[in-house]
């Protein structure tokens, strides 16, 4: 028999899109998926609309994919939901071949990525999109250095 007291806690509500094999490397897409992580889908909606990255493109297809989940699974608006999680894996990598001179050949290797955005409801009503309001998200470290 099970001892287990911990109290069953529910979980809040998130949705998620996958878009897979996207012709992109994942170093690239990480940098344009760190912007937006923790962001209000809005606010990461609009970051994405004017980012001048050749990824940002396929990151917001993905990001009013995941709302529009959210909003089909448990009725949530855009307005109150929040990036929770977004992260970019590496997917297959194609290999070509180019011809090079005394009958060589060198490899090219095109690179593809999986995107993953999990957006969710704030934790508290007019906590979404916070993260921008406080700086960059840093944390000041003090070196103990004196002021360099």
């Amino acid at each position: 028999m099970s001892t287990n007291t911990t109290p069953a806690v529910a979980a809040a509500p998130t949705a998620r899109a996958i878009a897979r094999d996207v012709r992109i490397t994942a170093t690239k897409a990480r940098r344009v998926v760190d912007l937006v992580r923790g962001h209000s889908v809005r606010e990461a909606d609009a970051i994405l609309q004017f980012a001048p990255q050749a990824a940002a493109y396929d990151v917001r297809k993905v990001l009013l994919s995941a709302a529009a989940n959210a909003e089909n699974t448990f009725g949530a608006s855009a307005d109150e939901l929040l990036v929770r999680a977004a992260f970019v894996d590496e997917g297959s990598t194609w290999k070509r071949m180019r011809p090079r001179s005394r009958s060589q050949a060198f490899r090219i290797l095109k690179r593809t990525s999986h995107i993953t955005i999990i957006v969710g409801p704030a934790d508290e009503p007019g906590a979404a999109g916070t993260k921008g309001k406080t700086g960059r998200g840093r944390a000041i470290r003090s070196t103990g250095k004196g002021n360099r």
